[in-house]
């Protein structure tokens, strides 16, 4: 086989590796992941248990920088510390380096498996919840699978004549090494897929032992960077976080590097298996960076909150940067870009202001009071700002499927702002009344608050990923579920009527709260699902009226 043959195997067994891997993940977050945010959230009291639901949750989505993006979110949102973040990332971090080892087991039998599974899940029914269950079974599928490709495609690789020369040069130059390690991992943005590819080459023998601890310390660098990157443009409350990680996983990476100029430590101490010893020196240096980065947790957070000047008053976003560059203007395509991520941006924080909004409910906090008003002020500021941006768009010379996505972002934007609103003022109220009052809800009819709003957090996912992904399957799904929503309403409705009727005291006291929450939700929950219209309008699947017309009486 030539040596671009070859090549194209490896490349191909390598982006099947990292779709798999985003496969698993992002089936993860749609089917649980408002629940695993929920439960994150509540674990994460002190730093120990913080370290630990880290690690968990880290497993379960097979990502540190998701677990990463969602913890900065946490504390933008006052639910978390800084110091308490930084110690759930640091548990993240030792979690996929977990998830390395667990995959390096010999899984080759439940890959047909995985595949028979996920496809049946996924083709038997169209509930949401099998068919995103179906995607996790597949995508674990194929990622054994492409672990199984890199390994017969790089086979080939160890008559390379070129590549023991690139190597050996590489096990003299270990800074060199380090840094092609660090920009593999922020390529593939999962440290995970990079120490599987590593591991594979090792196995080949077409890495020399050399070269094994210093690839695994850029790698373990370059993952620290990638959150902390992708959250660049965030206000400085939200990089406070990945900014920690990258102080204590980076620095540490760094000491172990220059310790290994000095001990020459051999791989073989962890394992004489080249492949083995790569995930064994990736599995100690995220131990050790657990281990001995904990105490210091504390200290790094008051450390970067002072360097970024983050405010705790109101105005602690004052500064934030936009995506909204106005040298862009001439570029449509990267112009519509910028927007869609500030678009993004307000989704974000709709989200946290949904989350923290039934929290009110259970548990009346001023603190949080304020920091939902001030995510509403800073919605409307960045919703204003991407209007003016999208109408100078529209100035310049647009086809009509820029000028649909204008349009659409537009809408989108208009609506999630909409939802904003009915969080700050309808239901903040809602909730001030209720501590006021010192009223409560019934047993029952708080679990029917709970589920619904479960429900239209996991839309508004939907409708936020519809924004980047334009899934048509999606959106089918977010307008179906809809109806889900109206038919929790009557449900509940009717079950408070009887409550009524039965003199359920509780329910007496909090009649008006109930039905009034109940169809904020049912609205905000119409404004999300409207974000999926045009794009169901656009392939001719939505029908332009419910009525019956005079032809069908």
């Amino acid at each position: 086989m030539s040596g671009i043959a070859v090549f194209i195997h490896l490349a191909g067994a390598v982006a099947l590796l990292l779709w798999a891997t985003r496969l698993v993940r992002t089936g993860i977050e749609r089917a649980y992941g408002g629940v695993l945010k929920d439960k994150l959230r509540l674990a994460i009291g002190n730093r120990f248990s913080a370290a630990l639901a880290g690690f968990l949750f880290a497993v379960a989505l097979q990502s540190a920088t998701a677990v990463a993006l969602i913890v900065a979110s946490f504390t933008a949102a006052g639910y978390v510390t800084s110091a308490i973040g930084i110690a759930t990332l640091l548990g993240a971090d030792f979690g996929s380096a977990f998830v390395v080892r667990i995959l390096r087991y010999d899984l080759s039998l439940l890959m047909p498996i995985l595949l028979l599974a996920g496809t049946v899940a996924f083709r038997a029914t169209n509930a949401r919840h099998w068919r995103q269950l179906g995607r996790i079974l597949f995508g674990l599928g194929l990622l054994l699978l492409s672990l199984r490709l890199i390994g017969e495609a790089s086979a080939p690789l160890r008559e390379s004549q070129i590549l023991p020369v690139l190597f050996n040069y590489l096990a003299g130059d270990w800074i060199s090494a380090f840094l092609l390690a660090a920009l593999l991992a922020w390529a593939f943005h999962s440290s995970v897929a990079a120490v599987l590819l590593t591991a594979s080459l090792a196995d080949q023998h077409l890495i020399p032992d050399a070269l094994i601890i210093p690839l695994v310390l850029g790698i373990n660098f370059g993952a620290a960077v990638i959150a902390a990157l992708l959250t660049k443009a965030s206000d400085p409350l939200t990089r406070v976080v990945p900014l920690g990680n990258v102080v204590i996983r980076g620095l540490m990476t760094l000491l172990a590097l220059a310790l290994q100029f000095a001990v020459v430590a051999s791989p073989s101490l962890f394992s004489a298996h080249p492949g083995e010893a790569v995930v064994l020196v990736h599995l100690a240096m995220n131990g050790a960076v657990l281990v001995l980065g904990l105490p210091f947790a504390g200290v790094v957070a008051t450390m970067l909150e002072r360097f970024v000047s983050v405010s705790q008053g109101p105005a602690a976003n004052d500064d934030r940067l936009s995506a909204l560059n106005p040298s862009d203007l001439g570029n449509p395509t990267q112009a519509i870009s910028n927007a869609t991520r500030e678009v993004l941006t307000v989704c974000d924080k709709t989200e946290i202001m949904l989350n923290g909004i039934f929290e009110l409910f259970e548990h009346w906090d001023p603190k949080k009071t304020q920091r939902i008003e001030t995510l509403d002020d800073q919605i409307d500021a960045i919703h204003r700002d991407i209007k003016f941006y999208l109408a100078k768009i529209s100035e310049t010379a647009l086809d009509q499927t820029s000028a649909a996505q204008c349009q659409n972002l537009l809408g989108a934007t208009i609506k999630i702002e909409q939802a904003a609103d009915i969080i700050s003022q309808n239901m903040l109220t809602r909730a001030r009344k209720k501590s006021e009052r010192k009223a409560s809800f019934s047993a029952e009819g708080w679990a029917e608050l709970c589920a619904m709003h479960h429900e239209v957090l996991q839309n508004a996912h939907l409708a936020f990923n519809l924004l980047v992904t334009r899934d048509v399957e999606h959106a089918r799904q977010l307008v179906a579920r809809k109806e889900a929503i109206r038919n929790l309403v009557k449900a509940s409705e009717e079950k408070h009527l009887q409550r009524l009727r039965q003199g359920n005291a509780a329910s007496f006291d909090s009649s008006s709260l109930h039905i009034d929450t109940m169809r904020d939700l049912k609205e905000i929950n119409s404004l999300f699902v409207s974000i999926g219209y045009p794009l169901l309008e656009g392939e001719g699947l939505l029908r332009r009226s419910r009525l019956v017309q005079p032809a069908e009486l």
